[in-house]
């Protein structure tokens, strides 16, 4: 088997075992009690008659729900299975999987509860009227796979109108954590961001916000050439133009390109310092790498097959590649910023979610990673660095309450000991759960 090969199997092996483990589990969530329960007397406290009382007393005064309840650590994850990881519409069903996954990584990493609901419809009114019905039980509302163009009407009119946090992970999510990592590639290599030339491949949930971060942080729109399935955006692009639906595109083609350029992606990438790509599997050969600049910067985020594998990427001259995947170096992927980020929106109960504060929990996972120390094949922390939540906790939480957005005030000490003390609960009730034998570690895969 040559060396490519063996990658290539390798890179196979995460699904094989997904498969067997998924089924031995059946899922990866429960629920669990929080509060003590001793005998059949403590249900008088808990349920009728004494839960009357805390009944009466959110009846008299809503905001007491967050004292009373556990909607301030409650999130909903609403998906209606139209745009999920690189599947593509395989259906709110065959979503669940990886909703429950980001459930679990929202417990893990973050200490926050979160409950899957995928939706039966594609009707973006009927999502748009299920979320407003679902947030008296909810402290915050997490859009997953979702098609564009709905999936941007979708959010801006939940943000409108909610009165609980609402983000879309493939956009807010995914821009932040690109942020965070081309900040520190670009550290790496010695370039800066307003001088760079950067390839945008996919303009669709996740280009788009990763756009605007990226020109509200220093990039020039002028050396920005973004390319979709319909080649080139620029002004050219009359279909954008005459679609309303597609006003964040329109915007791109009316800001970047200004010489024109036609074609696709190898024109696109032709001379490009970096490329930023959130597209489909495989379409980015690696001759098209080779004629970017020198020391290239190569995004390949595409899930679960990244747009051009990262060994292929780096024969072809690219100095750091990223991708999608936790079993590849640089980990380009919302896991490292959705569990943090809620962390620090539901310790001050904040009202929103804006772009200022995924921007600053971006420069703080950027930093994070740069205090321990960044490479070429390491340029953002990993999962497994359980601090990273609780800073970004902390940015987020007090960017909100700069922005006035914060419902409870709290210092950043307060924030950080509020998070690293659900953090600490949650991995200490896994580390216990295995220990009694209640979580059983799965068999061996057979060989």
């Amino acid at each position: 088997m040559t060396e490519k090969a063996e990658l290539l199997a390798k890179a196979a092996k995460p699904a094989e075992e997904a498969l067997r483990l998924h089924a031995y589990y059946k899922g990866k969530m429960q629920t669990l009690p929080k509060c003590a329960i001793r005998s059949l007397e403590d249900f008088s406290v808990w349920y009728t008659p004494g839960v009357a009382a805390p009944c009466k007393a959110i009846q008299a005064d809503r905001e007491l729900v967050y004292d009373y309840t556990n909607k301030g650590n409650t999130i909903a994850i609403v998906s209606d299975g139209t745009r999920v990881l690189g599947l593509g519409d395989i259906g709110p069903e065959a979503g669940l999987p990886v909703m429950e996954g980001k459930a679990l990584l929202f417990k893990y990493m973050g200490g926050v509860d979160a409950v899957p609901v995928c939706l039966n419809t594609k009707d973006p009114d009927e999502l748009i009227r299920t979320v407003r019905l679902l947030t008296p039980s909810f402290g915050a509302i997490n859009l997953e796979d979702i098609a564009m163009p709905k999936c941007f009407r979708i959010l801006r009119e939940l943000q409108d109108d909610c009165p609980i946090p609402v983000w879309h992970d493939d956009q807010q999510g995914t821009g932040t954590v690109l942020l965070a990592g081309l900040i520190n590639a670009l550290h790496v290599v010695g370039k800066q961001m307003g001088q760079v030339r950067i390839a945008m491949i996919g303009m669709g949930a996740a280009n788009v916000p990763a756009y605007r971060f990226l020109t509200v942080c220093g990039a020039d729109p002028a050396r920005i050439v973004a390319c979709d399935a319909g080649g080139i955006l620029g002004t050219h692009r009359r279909e954008y133009e005459q679609n309303p639906a597609f006003g964040e595109q329109w915007n791109v083609c009316l800001r970047t390109n200004p010489a024109g350029l036609r074609g696709g992606i190898a024109e696109a990438l032709l001379g490009a310092d970096v490329c930023v790509a959130f597209s489909a599997g495989g379409i980015i050969k690696p001759e098209w790498v080779k004629s970017m600049a020198r020391d290239a910067i190569v995004f390949a985020c595409a899930n679960p097959v990244p747009e051009i594998w990262p060994w292929d990427a780096k024969e072809a001259g690219a100095r750091i590649v990223a991708t999608g995947r936790s079993d590849f170096p640089n980990q380009v992927n919302n896991s490292l910023v959705f569990p943090g980020i809620f962390r620090g929106v539901l310790d001050v109960r904040a009202r929103a979610i804006t772009d200022e504060m995924a921007i600053a929990a971006a420069h703080e996972l950027a930093l994070c990673a740069r205090e321990r120390g960044i490479h070429e094949d390491s340029i953002l922390p990993t999962m497994e660095e359980w601090q990273v939540p609780m800073c970004l906790a902390v940015a987020t939480a007090t960017k909100a309450q700069e922005q006035g957005l914060a419902r409870v005030a709290r210092t950043r000490d307060q924030v950080h000991i509020l998070a690293e003390s659900k953090i600490r609960s949650s991995h200490e009730a896994m580390r216990v759960l295995l220990r009694e034998g209640l979580i059983v570690a799965p068999p061996a895969a057979r060989e």
